[in-house]
């Protein structure tokens, strides 16, 4: 009996020793490991601005219980408030995304001492990476300009519109073509600029989203409109045709990867309208763009999809009574709100994105998941 308690005490040592050598051992893999699995070759960041908690609720409900934000795998919460208020803006919220900083509302890619601060789009463009923005927005707007341009004032879009010249990015998609080619504060014409530099520049007058097939390694200006792009529900339908186009054509031409931002930027207006049935409709074509972006990042492989929001809009409520496709919704405000917003993520680092943090740890974690860090 003695013999065998010590054999069994030996052999339970034996147990504990290699499992102690385990835990010395396993933390430099299990790192590599994670080191491994966390680069991404390409991100797709989608911002639905002025998209919260509620937005996403109501679209979900409004589609028969279903959204295709129930296939991401990781869900964390971002703290939106800007340097300056509580209650972020859309400029200051992005420019926390693009670049790593908290700013002031109003803020395009600069910090609160209107200090330029290097975009991410701006350091994969010098990684060689291959570059993109797309938004339901002029392309000059708040959210796709924090992450091309820096000025000390979001609506100065002329002055935004100049900066892109001296960015190389691969495909911009939106509207605004005013402030590139009828310009009132200079005579430049940055379209023939553009053009001038090799681009590809088209528009919604002249040639369809469809009818758009740039060659290899050529890069794309597609203006959607002169100046604000309608409501999905008046006939806008550029998003996904435009998302499909970019994401194979960035894939093709480059084998170091690409970074997008796809903005679904009149979820906001929506809100700012207490206008629920604009909200529900932005949102519903915003569903079948991230339904897309899920589809084409899963046959890939090597891809990261991130969405969130810069901030939400307008304090939706679903009110008592609705119902799963008749939905009575609620406004408390015409402007933004300070609630944490949801962040989803699928893909090569999508871990990093769970738990809660400051808006500007998104800026962080998506360096992170390139590698970069």
């Amino acid at each position: 009996m003695a013999n065998r308690s010590a054999l069994i005490l030996l052999f339970s040592f034996f147990i504990v020793a290699c499992g102690s050598q385990d835990r010395v051992a396993n933390p430099s893999e299990f790192k590599k490991k994670i080191a491994k699995n966390v680069k991404a070759k390409n991100i797709i960041l989608l911002i639905g601005d002025g998209m919260g908690l509620t937005q996403i609720s109501a679209g979900m409900y409004n589609n028969g219980n279903k959204i295709s934000l129930e296939r991401f795998p990781i869900v964390g919460l971002h703290k939106s408030y800007s340097s300056d208020n509580l209650i972020t803006d859309s400029a200051a919220g992005a420019t926390a995304f693009a670049c790593g900083v908290k700013t002031y509302n109003g803020a395009i890619g600069v910090n609160s001492d209107t200090i330029a601060v290097q975009t991410i789009l701006e350091e994969a463009s010098l990684k060689k990476l291959k570059t993109g923005l797309i938004a339901t927005s002029t392309i000059v707007h708040a959210t796709p300009a924090s992450f091309i341009s820096h000025n000390k004032y979001r609506k100065n879009y002329e002055e935004i519109a100049a900066d892109y010249v001296n960015t190389p990015i691969d495909i911009l998609i939106g509207g605004g073509k005013k402030y590139f080619d009828r310009r009132e504060s200079d005579r430049r014409d940055l379209s023939q600029e553009f053009r001038n530099a090799g681009y590809m520049v088209e528009d919604y007058f002249n040639k369809d989203i469809i009818q758009i097939d740039p060659p290899i390694g050529k890069k794309l200006i597609y203006y959607t409109a002169d100046n604000d792009p309608v409501p999905a529900s008046q006939g806008r339908d550029y998003l996904l045709p435009a998302t499909k186009l970019s994401l194979d054509h960035l894939q093709r031409q480059n084998e170091n990867g690409f970074f997008i931002m796809i903005e679904g930027s009149q979820i906001d207006w929506g809100g700012h309208a207490n206008d629920g049935d604009y909200v529900l409709t932005e949102m519903a074509e915003y569903d079948q763009v991230i339904h897309q972006v899920l589809d084409w990042a899963e046959q890939d492989g090597e891809t990261l999809v991130v969405v969130t929001a810069d901030h939400e809009t307008g304090g939706l409520a679903i009110q008592n009574g609705s119902k799963l496709d008749s939905l009575d919704l609620a406004f408390t405000s015409t402007k933004h709100t300070a609630v944490m917003i949801p962040v989803f993520a699928k893909g090569p680092g999508e871990r990093l994105f769970s738990g809660i943090y400051e808006n500007t740890a998104i800026y962080n974690k998506l360096r992170q998941a390139f590698g970069w860090e």
